[in-house]
């Protein structure tokens, strides 16, 4: 058997409070969790490779390869580069929880979650569409309606009796019509958006290098604003997730308001005046921020 690779991991690191939330819906696909294991499959050199990553070892991840054959010492490399960036592993935590710590919204809330990191979606194409995909309809639908899209368009991938589904590819969808997409009860509009930024991939037009490679993260997210069908909301969203903007703010966010009135027992929601004004300490810990108080309801 082939040794397992090992990615050591910060002291701030919990696997479980990480794998609980990755296991908050029933509809996932992109990867499967089984006896506190996570399964989840990669595309290197054009192949897709079929992983398990494992958390009960202290200190470290332990990743294994689930594919029939040994992967090149590249693949190995790939996929622990990808591994730490879809558990954000690189980034010290320390600070954030300091100042949280002290914070009248955030300290209850980081005791509780300490440990949980933002899980990104390394995939630009993969962000941009679960944003899209999940404006303005209820997290359930949206993984749903996510679950129709990757099992309709995307690659099963299957060994030792583990399967999971590989997001779609841009050059697939940009080939789509709408009548297909909305066939899966996404409405016009968004089969519009997914073909529309599906296309601008494809021929170059946006890209994640290029927007880490902004002069700034107001210019990164102008980008994406420009971009037909990607709002404040579902910028700021990919430059949490993705792109790993640390000040992006989805300040109109529904589920940020929902939560910051249930952590302070508030009789209405905060108005985004007031958002502004609670998260001054916040400064360049945002999207942290963020995540950890959608974490509070979902």
């Amino acid at each position: 058997m082939v040794s397992p690779l090992k990615i050591t991991v910060p002291q701030e690191f919990d696997f479980g409070a990480n794998l609980h939330y990755l296991s908050r819906s029933p509809d996932e696909s992109l990867y499967r969790i089984q006896d506190g294991k996570l399964y989840k499959a990669f595309v290197s050199q054009g192949k897709p490779r079929l992983f398990e990553v494992r958390g009960d070892m202290p200190g470290v991840l332990l990743v294994r390869s689930l594919d029939e054959e040994e992967w090149p010492a590249d693949t190995s490399e790939e996929i622990k580069e990808y591994v730490k960036e879809w558990f954000d592993l690189g980034l010290d935590l320390a600070p954030f929880y300091s100042m949280a710590s002290g914070d009248p919204v955030l300290s209850d809330v980081v005791k509780r979650l300490y440990g949980l990191r933002n899980m990104g979606i390394p995939d630009l194409f993969e962000a941009l569409c679960w944003g899209i995909i999940g404006q303005q309809i209820t997290l359930s639908f949206a993984y749903t309606l996510k679950r129709r899209f990757v099992e309709t368009y995307g690659t099963l991938v299957s060994s030792q009796g583990v399967e999971v589904w590989l997001f779609p590819t841009p050059e697939r969808i940009a080939e789509l019509d709408v009548a297909e997409l909305a066939a899966l009860k996404l409405t016009g509009r968004k089969a519009e958006y997914l073909i529309g930024v599906a296309r601008l991939i494809v021929d170059g037009s946006i890209g994640k290098h290029s927007l880490l490679a902004s002069d700034s993260f107001k210019t990164a997210e102008k980008s994406l604003v420009a971009i037909r069908g990607i709002g404040p909301w579902t910028a700021n969203y990919v430059l949490m997730r993705c792109l790993r903007y640390p000040s992006a703010f989805p300040i109109d966010d529904v589920g940020l308001h929902n939560a910051i009135k249930a952590v302070l027992g508030m009789d209405e929601k905060p108005t985004v005046a007031r958002i502004r004004e609670l998260a001054v300490g916040w400064e360049g810990w945002e999207a942290y921020a963020t995540f950890y108080l959608w974490r509070v309801l979902y």
